[in-house]
């Protein structure tokens, strides 16, 4: 089955960088075919862990959230991994709210923790998140 060719966005809070470069060298083979996008750190560490082409926006508490929320509000995003440490307040935290909150409004697959990450990836690799390119193209 051809995989068709979709934008993921990944970013970790510091708290759970580890997790997200476990993830992403796990699930390098799922990844790879498609167009990744990360906040600064986070895109920074997984293209030097994993050698994957990541485009890097600005870091989390510099606009990189808000960044990739521009992307999501012109559907221009297809699934969000977003490891967040829900336990350590964070600076930029409407932000992050705004990001969640988006991908709500514009039906974006979103993770904001490891199992339910595994589980987008896999589905993705299976042609389960088909549907986004559909969608994607009747609204552009």
């Amino acid at each position: 089955m051809e995989v068709k060719k979709m934008n993921i966005a990944l970013i970790a809070h510091d708290e759970k960088k580890e997790q997200m470069i476990e993830l992403t060298l796990s699930y390098k083979n799922y990844l790879k075919p498609h167009t990744l996008f990360a906040t600064g750190t986070t895109g920074k560490r997984i293209i030097e862990e994993t050698g994957l082409d990541v485009h890097r926006f600005k870091s989390g508490p510099h606009g990189g959230d808000q960044q990739i929320g521009a992307k999501i509000s012109e559907n221009k995003m297809d699934m969000v991994i977003f490891l967040r440490d829900p336990l350590t307040p964070q600076p930029h935290e409407p932000d992050v709210t705004a990001l969640i909150r988006l991908c709500d409004v514009y039906a974006i697959p979103l993770a904001t923790n490891i199992g339910t990450a595994e589980i987008l990836l896999r589905g993705l690799s299976k042609g389960f998140l088909d549907w986004r390119k559909l969608r994607r193209n009747d609204i552009l």
